[in-house]
């Protein structure tokens, strides 16, 4: 028995520039906030950087050859903006743009669609010593090199993307500190979250004016669950699913920020304080699709009902995925009973179920794309070559399962992006965490195609799931 997938449905695997690329001193690239921050002392795991990475720049040709091996139908990677243009600012370096075509044009030899992502978070340095997403005039100058890329690829592009996961952006560099540019300013935070998604409105403009193919944003939501049906618990749940989902999809799909979390911000100090009346209007303009990385659920509870928590058997608070917040009054507990990654987070391939139904069902009819969907797992590579992974099958089974359960359902989910396509640079985790089908010797680039290769191969090739039972 199997379960067959919709004609034309879009198996791709994903990338980042920085994670794969390296080459970063090569071909008239300049410095992005991520050169700077992996370079600082006690950023990244082992003082890693992504100044090798994968050897993508040069080893494209290999890369191209493996996708098509694979049976891709669609491949999802990042333009880097510094490449394109150095200081964020002037003229077009065209040995950057050059590198574009020819990924482009090798992934249509081949018959794979470009799915492009046009900011991955490898903001150019000098817009950052300008004060990055937290001023407006980086947003502006998005919608510049924007223009840039889609004068060199235009409508050989599939599917444009404008950023990916503003939250992480805006939360994880300028308020926690723990990514590039390692800030720790809320209010810069509601800043930057603010001007990210006036990029987004204002390349998404762009891209429709030069271009025939549909744009969207891909955002990283994450359901948050209360602990229990006390209303102390809802109310927490909700805090969290305010900050983390709702910041970004209600002035994406309702045109306004939410105005409980403005008031929980406010509460906090924190004001959305850069917000032109004009500004709304575009970030609500209708995208043509939406991207959605889905990685963990979460179990929300009250910080007063911890003890309550732990009776019902979560582990409270749970230090893998977060710390009780003093200003909320909110914690993420722990589901012991589920597995868990390399990376800690646990396993929950329902939660994208759930997910896609709620975005289907609250905010959007748009086409969904899944455009990460992944696991890290304590891959070894054995004396004869090979890399056994049954986690990262299992894992993959489990969640390509819960988007045939969404479609079932009746959402309109059209691709699935598996991350990633090869071992690379896990951000602030460096090379420690593997996430890859392929694996990468590092620092050689050697690629290694493990289990998981062959299981999405064949999975593609039949464009359905077996069901057993």
């Amino acid at each position: 028995m199997a379960k067959e997938f919709p004609e034309g449905f879009l198996w791709g695997a994903s990338t980042a520039a920085y994670q794969i690329e390296g080459a970063v001193d090569q071909g008239g690239r300049g410095v992005s906030i991520w050169d700077t921050f992996s370079h600082t002392p006690g950023r990244t795991a082992n003082g890693d950087t992504g100044d090798v990475a994968c050897r993508h720049y040069e080893r494209v040709g290999e890369d191209l050859d493996l996708m098509a091996e694979l049976g891709l139908r669609a491949y999802r990677f990042s333009v880097a903006w510094p490449r394109v243009q150095p200081d964020g600012k002037g003229s077009a370096n065209q040995e950057g743009l050059d590198f574009y075509r020819r990924l482009t044009a090798g992934l249509r030899e081949r018959g794979i669609v470009p799915v492009a992502t046009l900011y991955h978070w490898d903001l150019p340095q000098a817009l950052q010593d300008e004060g990055g997403w937290a001023v407006r005039e980086t947003a502006e100058r998005f919608g510049e090199y924007v223009a840039m890329v889609t004068a060199a690829l235009g409508d050989e592009v599939g599917l444009w993307i404008t950023l990916n996961e503003p939250w992480c952006s805006a939360w994880l560099g300028y308020a926690i500190g723990v990514h590039a540019p390692g800030l720790a300013d809320p209010q810069l935070s509601m800043r930057a979250t603010h001007h990210l998604l006036l990029a987004h409105a204002l390349g998404s403009e762009v891209v429709r004016r030069d271009t025939k193919v549909p744009v969207g944003i891909t955002l990283n939501l994450a359901p948050q669950i209360p602990a229990s049906d006390h209303e102390l618990d809802v109310e927490a749940a909700r805090k969290l699913d305010g900050g983390l989902n709702r910041l970004y999809l209600d002035p994406l799909f309702r045109g306004s920020y939410p105005a409980d979390v403005l008031a929980t911000a406010a509460a906090a100090g924190l004001q959305m304080d850069v917000a032109r009346d004009t500004d709304m209007a575009l970030i609500g303009r209708p995208v043509d699709f939406l991207g959605v990385n889905y990685y963990m659920s979460h179990v929300v509870a009250s910080t007063s009902r911890l003890g309550e928590a732990r009776q019902a058997g979560y582990v409270a608070p749970d230090s893998l995925l977060g710390t009780p917040s003093a200003a909320l009054g909110v914690a993420q507990v722990g589901r012991p009973w589920l597995e868990r990654t390399a990376m800690g987070w646990e396993v929950d391939p329902a939660g994208l179920t759930a997910l896609l139904t709620r975005l289907s069902r609250e905010y959007t009819k748009a086409p969904l794309h899944i455009t990460e969907s992944g696991v890290a797992v304590e891959d070894y590579r054995g004396p004869d070559g090979a890399v056994h992974d049954p986690r990262r099958v299992a894992y993959l089974e489990a969640h390509v399962k819960a988007v045939r359960d969404a479609i079932d359902a009746g959402v309109d989910v059209q691709g699935y992006f598996v991350w990633s396509l090869m071992d690379n640079f896990e951000w602030a985790e460096g090379y420690s965490k593997r996430f890859g089908l392929v694996w990468t010797e590092y620092p050689t680039g050697e690629r290694a195609r493990k289990d998981s290769f062959g299981w999405y191969r064949d999975l593609i090739a039949a464009n359905a799931l077996a069901v057993i039972g």
